[in-house]
């Protein structure tokens, strides 16, 4: 623990000196200054090292710049948090939000592909201080003359917002963040299309001609709900054979659940040899992590027709299309949204929604007892007016 000495010559100076650090032949020493600040709060600022050319009359120099600078009513920032505000949006995401990133995010890969491309460009040397509201539309202005899709433009924005509230979180930025008075592109990537169950069964079929192993995952996915990283993710661990039950551990949105097996996927976790807790069910060719859905799930869905003629994205069939089609059979087969939303692990009663025009049964037995409820209360009318007083 560094033990800091006072300078009498310089009233509010004092050093500590470095059992590392060698200047001219003695310890290194760091000089600091002590004042109070506008409100009253003590403030130890670091000035720097006497081999960096500092010296205890340059720190009461310094010193008393800031006491006047108090007096006058100004704002005193100290060397270090001025040091953090100069930092400029490339050096901060570089020496510190991607570091976090690849340690907490999954997307971080995609995310520094969007700041190189897109963000470095336009605000890489500006210091964080200086980003503003008319940067970011820049950024977004950028993108939209590229005429990249929306939903990629609001990716984008979302890796400078995430990087902005670590640099407020950290100290490196004070205030509102930017991009809280950009207006973001609203995106509708909600998928529409799901398979029919003869449409289910061909693509399964299909897949398993080419792979038992993706007829596995596109089984699980299309029964169980799952997302593809959830199954891929899978340990022996997690599948519990006698209960039927598969524990889905931190998925997307990081709350653990169950799912339940069918008696098809029971049956292809019972025909696999089990392995150790910590194995993972489903490998790749080298025993790791399976990345990316295989190549052999599009050239199943082209054998079908299945796309044949589709334009719009969200009517194509990909692989979450199994997870959607899950999902909507359930809704249409009268199954209560709160229900769906536990079984796909949503984390909001608004993500599921998107299934509620499935419920026609529902609907319909509804306005059935309303248009009841009115009819009664019409002939209750003709009859009381027919009687008289």
């Amino acid at each position: 623990m560094a033990v800091f000495k006072k300078i009498l010559k310089f009233p509010g100076v004092e050093y500590y000196e470095s059992d590392k650090r060698r200047y001219k032949g003695k310890k290194d020493r760091c000089f600091y200054i002590r004042y109070r600040d506008h409100r009253g709060k003590l403030i130890r600022e670091r000035i720097g090292w006497e081999s960096e050319g500092v010296t205890a009359a340059y720190a009461f120099q310094l010193r008393n710049e800031r006491l006047r600078d108090i007096r006058l009513g100004d704002e005193v920032i100290p060397l270090q948090k001025k040091r953090k505000f100069l930092l400029c949006l490339r050096d901060f995401f570089s020496e510190h939000y991607l570091p976090w990133a690849r340690e907490n995010k999954k997307s971080w890969e995609r995310d520094e592909q969007l700041f190189r491309q897109w963000i470095e460009p336009v605000l890489g040397d500006r210091p964080l201080k200086e980003i503003s509201p008319l940067d970011v539309e820049r950024v977004k202005k950028e993108m939209k003359d590229a005429v990249k899709a929306p939903r990629t433009v609001q990716y984008a924005l979302a890796v400078l917002r995430a990087a902005m509230r670590k640099a407020k979180k950290w100290g490196f930025y004070e205030g509102e963040i930017p991009t809280s008075q950009v207006t973001f592109p609203q995106v509708d990537n909600r998928r529409v299309r799901f398979l029919t169950p003869e449409e289910a069964r061909a693509l399964l079929s299909e897949c398993k001609k080419r792979s038992q192993q993706l007829y596995e995952i596109c089984l699980l996915s299309l029964h169980c709900g799952l997302r593809f990283s959830e199954i891929t993710n899978l340990t022996w661990g997690d599948i519990n054979l006698p209960e039927g039950l598969i524990f889905v551990r931190d998925p997307k949105n990081r709350y653990n659940r169950f799912a339940y097996m069918t008696e098809e996927v029971r049956a292809v976790f019972e025909a696999k040899e089990p392995g150790e807790p910590t194995e993972l069910v489903f490998k790749d060719a080298k025993g790791n992590r399976i990345s990316k859905i295989s190549n052999a799930f599009g050239r199943a869905v082209e054998a079908l027709g299945l796309n044949h003629g589709v334009e719009d994205p969200r009517d194509k069939v990909v692989f979450h299309t199994l997870r959607h089609t899950f999902a909507s059979w359930l809704a249409s087969r009268g199954t209560p949204l709160h229900v769906i939303q536990k079984l796909l692990g949503h984390k909001t009663m608004a993500m599921t929604e998107r299934y509620s025009h499935l419920l026609p049964s529902a609907e319909k037995e509804a306005i059935k007892g309303l248009e009841d409820m009115v009819s009664a209360q019409k002939a209750e009318r003709r009859t009381t007016w027919r009687q008289g007083p």
